[in-house]
């Protein structure tokens, strides 16, 4: 189980680790957005010094309307599991965002009077 953070407007914030092609963890707060409907998305400038895999290219409908984004294959540390991720990449991503994917697989709790974020 990873715990999170409440951002100033509500956000929800969890630490997961980025695993380089190199072998490095970078450890980044990423922003759980249940609007993005995969896994992980990045900013492409930070993606290209991961070393990761491009694997293709999807449009995603998004706040802006529908967008096209690069997406690579990436790693990542989440709840002290490592996975192997599609991850997608774009220009105007501002966050490293966490998607609505991993919670078809990991159970979220969100408390916010209690004080109590959990995810996994």
């Amino acid at each position: 189980m990873i715990h999170g953070s409440f951002g100033e407007n509500g956000q929800l914030f969890f630490a997961i680790e980025l695993i380089t092609d190199y072998g490095l963890n970078l450890p980044v707060d990423s922003m759980l957005d249940t609007g993005f409907t995969g896994f992980l998305a990045i900013n492409q400038q930070d993606i290209e010094s991961l070393g990761w895999s491009y694997i293709g290219r999807d449009t995603l409908r998004t706040a802006q309307g529908e967008t096209l984004f690069k997406i690579y294959l990436g790693k990542l540390i989440l709840n002290e599991q490592e996975y192997e991720i599609p991850v997608y990449a774009g220009n105007e991503i501002t966050e490293v965002l966490l998607g609505s994917e991993w919670l078809k697989i990991l159970p979220l709790l969100v408390n916010y009077e209690a004080g109590i974020l959990t995810l996994g």
